[in-house]
Parts: C-alpha cells; sequence; structure tokens
C-alpha cells in the first residue's frame, strides 16, 4: 500500500474542498474502501474522513416522505420504526445484505458505491478486465461467468452491481443527494448506476469529488418485499434478488414496481411487467404471464442460462410477499 494523506473533514464545505485535490476518496464506514486498497483496486493518494459530519446521519420523515442522511448505519435504517413500517422492502433487503457486524459500521450512502464482486475484476493478479484497466478486455465473457449479467451486458463488460440496497432504492423511486464544488444534484436511484454500453470502465454516474449526502423516499409503500436468493445464508452476495413494491385498489392492481438485482450492472427495472401487472387480480394466471413479459430482453451468458427462470421465479415470490403484506 502506498503512502496517502489523511484530513478529517468538519464540515460539509471541509469535505468538498478537500475533494479538489486529484486522487482523494471519501472515507466513511470504510468496509468497502479498505477491501479496495487491500487487493490493490485502489490507492489513493488522499483520504477525507466525513464520519463526523454533522446532519448527515439522521433520518426524518414528513408529509412528503423519508429522507435518510447519508452516513445513517445500515442497522439503524433497517431497524428504524417508520422504515420497518412504511418501507419494508428496504429494511428487508439492508437485513440481508451483510453480517450484522459490518451493518452496523457501514452507511447508507456508501453501500451503493461498493464495487462489483466479479472475480476477474477483484483477481489479485494481471487479467483483462475493463473496469480494472480499461481497454484491457473482459475475461469473464468466455470465461467464469456463471453469477454474472444476463440483462444490459456488452462484449465489454458483463459484471453486476452487488448491492442489495441499492436494487430496493431502485425500486422505491428513491432519489440520491448530493453535493460538489461545482454544485449538487438529485440521481433517479434507478439511473445511479452506468451500464457497461455508456462506459465499461464506470460503475455509477458520481462525479471525482461528488459526495452522496442523503437519499429520500417518496410516499410510504407498505406492501413492499424483497428476496434474495444465495448459496448461503449468511454473509454472500446475491445470484438473485427482487425487490417488489404494489398498490391495490378495487381488488386489482393499481400499481407495481419490480426491480431484480444481480443480473446487472444496475438494479434491473422490469418496467414491461409493471405496466402488464396494472388491472390484474393478485393471484391470476395473468400474473405470471406479466412477470414473464419482463425477461423478453435477457441474453445469458455462456454458464448463467439458469439465472433467467430464477430471476423470474424470485421476482414472483417478492411479488406474492408484497401483495400479502
Amino acid at each position: 500500500m502506498r503512502p496517502f494523506t489523511y484530513v478529517r473533514a468538519e464540515s460539509l464545505r471541509d469535505a468538498l474542498d478537500n475533494a479538489r485535490t486529484a486522487d482523494t476518496r471519501f472515507l466513511a464506514g470504510g468496509t468497502e474502501l479498505l477491501n479496495w486498497a487491500r487487493i490493490g483496486i485502489e490507492s489513493p493518494r488522499r483520504l477525507v474522513d466525513i464520519g463526523r459530519l454533522p446532519d448527515l446521519h439522521e433520518i426524518t420523515s414528513d408529509s412528503d416522505g423519508l429522507r435518510i442522511g447519508a452516513l445513517a448505519r445500515l442497522n439503524d435504517v433497517a431497524q428504524d420504526p417508520r422504515v420497518e413500517a412504511s418501507y419494508p422492502v428496504l429494511s428487508q433487503a439492508i437485513l440481508k445484505s451483510a453480517s450484522a457486524q459490518l451493518r452496523n459500521l457501514a452507511t447508507i450512502g456508501g453501500n451503493p458505491v461498493q464495487r462489483t464482486r466479479c472475480p476477474y475484476f477483484r483477481s489479485p493478479g494481471p487479467v483483462a478486465c475493463n473496469k480494472r484497466v480499461p481497454k484491457s478486455g473482459c475475461a469473464a465473457l468466455h470465461g467464469a461467468n456463471e453469477r454474472l449479467a444476463i440483462f444490459g451486458w456488452t462484449e465489454d463488460c458483463v459484471a453486476v452491481q452487488p448491492s442489495d440496497p441499492a436494487v430496493a432504492l431502485a425500486c422505491l423511486d428513491a432519489e440520491i443527494t448530493t453535493e460538489h464544488v461545482d454544485g449538487g444534484r438529485r440521481i433517479p436511484a434507478p439511473e445511479f448506476h452506468t451500464l457497461p454500453g455508456e462506459d465499461p470502465s464506470a460503475h455509477n454516474v458520481l462525479r471525482p469529488g461528488e459526495l452522496i449526502t442523503g437519499i429520500e423516499i417518496g410516499a410510504p409503500v407498505p406492501k413492499s418485499a424483497y428476496v434474495k436468493v444465495r448459496e448461503r445464508q449468511s454473509y454472500e452476495f446475491a445470484l438473485v434478488s427482487a425487490a417488489a413494491a404494489v398498490e391495490i385498489q378495487d381488488g386489482l392492481i393499481s400499481r407495481a414496481r419490480l426491480a431484480l438485482g444481480s443480473v446487472a450492472m444496475r438494479p434491473w427495472r422490469l418496467y414491461d411487467a409493471e405496466q402488464a401487472l396494472v388491472g390484474l387480480r393478485p393471484g391470476s394466471p395473468a400474473v405470471r404471464e406479466a412477470v414473464t413479459s419482463g425477461f423478453s430482453a435477457s441474453r445469458p451468458l455462456s454458464s448463467n442460462a439458469y439465472k433467467i427462470p430464477l430471476a423470474r421465479n424470485t421476482a414472483l415470490r417478492a411479488l406474492d410477499l408484497a401483495l400479502e403484506a
């Protein structure tokens, strides 16, 4: 590990000013950044510790919805009574995202910026990976790709985004708020991560020195649920996951939102299925057909065709749980 400069920010303005220096990274919970440094993915020259910034740890609510400060710990968000009652899909996704010890350190603002778990991206030795070394190729395209993408991939990158909370936030149409020395912005959660067709080397749309300050979610969605399929129950990333949020009127589905995780480099919304579900009676055979319609754009790699039926059935299970909530 090469030497680096450590700075503790005393205010948001102080953090943004310190981030003007090239090759700077923000440090909050540190659960992901330290991993990057350990395996050589990142070697920043400057770390700006934002862990003690005031006002970014709070969870507040009003008639417009919920605002979660970026530095709120994952466990604090998952166990907040307002989140448990009004946004159960987010609480469930967080509780399935990591061990309790990690959730006590990791922040809601830091979790969505975690990097892909593609084995070639995280390889200790040099391999072709456009995310690790731009224009070097994609060893996973014809390699060990059984856990990788079935949507939105190109020959330049077949990786998937691993965050569980990000899937729930995309399903809820949350907005991620940021600040930067040139001005902040509001980023829709479904558009926060970058598909390889846009830039195979990118992970998300954040600019250098841009800091996530909070997450805002609209009206409560108590009929929502999250399902994660993984090889073991403790501390494992998803093979596939699904978040569902529904509204019912006069016994029929009046609105449905479905997002899949670990199937693309961003949480993948099934927009066609969402439209097809409107007006259907819960439990009817047409519900399965509607969800299946959302998979018309899926494309398996050489070793992961199993993920298409698995993701479809996971989405159906999440939808059933949301309807029962």
